[in-house]
């Protein structure tokens, strides 16, 4: 560190949900159970997309890219958060911290965007759906998984400057169970106002315009939908919609409140709790939201486990 952070700290102490011995081991549980469903959950539905070749469609592409994105993010808090349930407190280096945010911050980002895109593809999907395999064609359905990384990249970059132009001399514990960057921002002893504003202003403009997309979307499938006459096929085309605006619902809740909602609205506490609930809760629910309300991916996860089970069953009698 250089510059303005060339200062007498050189690390962070994250002092975690609790300093309980009995929790620690109880949420050291808990969460371990969590973080491995997390992972074999999202890793499922990728591997079932790649294999099945009924699931090659966009919408299906898109998924799978959020499954990425949500073990990337899950991934960034979880193995600190059960550091810290091991020990009294976790040391992180202020460079860690800056590769913590940055994931957090770029995944996060990439999430909000491609809840985006999907709306966007249930749109066209239901409102034109003669002219469907046009606009989402390979290269669209190229592009913007490539604009909505590349749109956590950039946010990214906006905390990791705003965090690199503050300076810490004081105090060096945060009360969170990772780099969150409103907690770095009180230690820090330097007053940048450039660096209190821009990430809220950039997490917010995101959010804005992911959620304007989403509704502008949304509001042109109802009244497509409310057109069908059939009660069948209303119910077909509410189906598809269901889980991604249940994760929606859950994932804009969540940043909105940490990110964009004054600090003085919520306690430090509230702040972990809906923290945890979007780095951790929300990866592991998005694999359960969309599989189980889901036929196709529920079919062909039976498909591909019977296909190996019976490919499992011949190698060993001919082994």
């Amino acid at each position: 560190m250089t510059g303005k952070n060339s200062t007498a700290v050189t690390e962070i102490f994250i002092l975690g949900l609790t300093d309980d011995p009995t929790l620690r081991v109880f949420f050291f549980v808990v969460f371990l159970g969590i973080y491995i469903v997390i992972l074999l959950g999202n890793l499922s539905i990728v591997i079932v997309i790649q294999k099945s070749s009924q699931l090659h469609t966009p919408m299906y592409l898109f998924l799978s890219h959020l499954a990425f994105v949500d073990i990337g993010l899950s991934s960034s808090v979880m193995p600190v958060m059960l550091m810290n349930f091991l020990g009294d407190i976790t040391s992180i280096p202020l460079q860690g911290c800056v590769v913590q945010l940055c994931s957090i911050v770029g995944f996060g980002t990439a999430e909000g965007f491609l809840l985006a895109v999907m709306a966007s593809d249930r749109y066209v999907a239901i409102c034109s759906p003669l002219l469907y395999s046009t606009h989402m064609s390979t290269r669209v359905c190229t592009l913007l998984p490539i604009t909505s990384y590349l749109g956590g990249c950039v946010n990214a970059w906006i905390f990791a400057g705003c965090f690199l132009n503050l300076s810490f001399c004081g105090p060096n514990k945060i009360n969170h169970f990772f780099c969150d960057y409103p907690s770095l921002l009180k230690l820090s002893c330097s007053h940048v106002p450039l660096a209190d504003i821009l990430p809220s202003f950039s997490a917010g403009s995101i959010i804005v315009i992911a959620v304007l997309i989403i509704t502008i979307s949304y509001a042109y499938i109802l009244f497509s939908v409310l057109k069908i006459r059939s009660i069948e096929g209303r119910s077909k085309a509410f189906s598809t919609c269901t889980s991604h605006l249940t994760a929606i619902t859950l994932y804009f809740g969540t940043i909105t409140f940490i990110y964009v909602m004054p600090k003085s609205v919520y306690s430090t506490d509230q702040n972990k709790v809906v923290s945890l609930f979007y780095s951790a809760m929300i990866p592991m629910l998005n694999p359960l939201i969309y599989s189980l309300r889901n036929k196709e991916v529920k079919g062909a996860m039976k498909k591909l486990i019977a296909v190996n089970t019976y490919f499992y069953k011949f190698n060993s009698i001919h082994r």
